[in-house]
């Protein structure tokens, strides 16, 4: 087992870990020590449903406290997931190795310099408050299942940081692209960003990030950040087109099977 790199920037980390949580906040969140357990029932994001170990030290009794969490996750109908960030204790790594589990998804965090940023004058569109409008796109173009719309209504009204929700749709059709915008104080998440797939390779993705960050950028962010699973090349290749670069990553463990 080998664990994914280890940071020399925690206070860094842990406050992306922060501004996180806050941009996508899960319905119950309870602390074992210094690990979060967030559950939300109504939706699957692993992000919601998962153990987040938040400090390195902090790792006695980890076996009797990994069989609390999954009782609490069996309650919500929900397998344990536990997510590795670099403010995990190796020692636990050592041990969920060891008896089987496995890492089954990656992701990169990373984050760009909004001020030094080439970005249009003019916002291309205009963020809405429309919550539901904004869900029934994002659902569209990103192909979910309508049965998560209560659930997704909840995680965005419970943000509680200013946010941006931007939609490119034309006047009976389908709608092309999504982003949601969360400003932090001087910290701006890049969250739910999805182009339909017919509409990829025209510019849309360049035009929806631009719009975001310069939306961002006018509501007093200094540093825009966002995360990608690793696999997703062509959305790293855009990211780092506008300047981001990687602060870290994180990982996901499930029993093995």
């Amino acid at each position: 087992m080998q664990a994914i790199s280890p940071h020399s920037n925690l206070p860094l980390v842990r406050r992306l870990e922060a501004v996180g949580f806050r941009a996508w906040p899960a319905a119950s969140v309870v602390y074992d020590g210094s690990w979060q357990v967030r559950l939300t029932g109504g939706h699957p994001s692993k992000r919601l449903n998962s153990v987040v170990p938040l400090d390195p030290s902090d790792y006695r009794d980890a076996e009797m406290r990994i069989e609390k969490a999954r009782k609490r996750f069996e309650d919500y109908g929900r397998p344990l997931v536990i997510r590795e960030t670099p403010l995990a204790p190796l020692p636990l790594l050592t041990m969920l190795d060891a008896e089987g589990w496995e890492v089954f998804e990656t992701v990169k965090v990373m984050t760009a310099d909004l001020a030094g940023l080439e970005l249009p004058d003019v916002l291309d569109h205009l963020p809405s408050h429309d919550i539901g409008r904004f869900i029934d796109a994002l659902i569209t173009v990103d192909q979910d299942d309508p049965a998560i719309k209560p659930a997704l209504a909840e995680i965005i009204s419970a943000i509680k940081p200013a946010t941006g929700l931007f939609t490119v749709e034309n006047p009976g059709e389908a709608p092309q692209a999504v982003a949601l915008c969360v400003q932090d104080n001087d910290l701006a998440g890049i969250l739910s960003f999805c182009v339909a797939q017919d509409q990829r390779r025209k510019g849309l993705g360049t035009e929806m990030l631009s719009t975001a960050l310069r939306w961002a950028r006018i509501s007093g962010a200094r540093t825009a950040w966002l995360q990608v699973h690793t696999h997703n090349l062509a959305a790293i290749a855009l990211y780092e087109k506008f300047g981001f670069r990687e602060v870290y990553q994180y990982r996901y463990w499930r029993q093995g099977k």
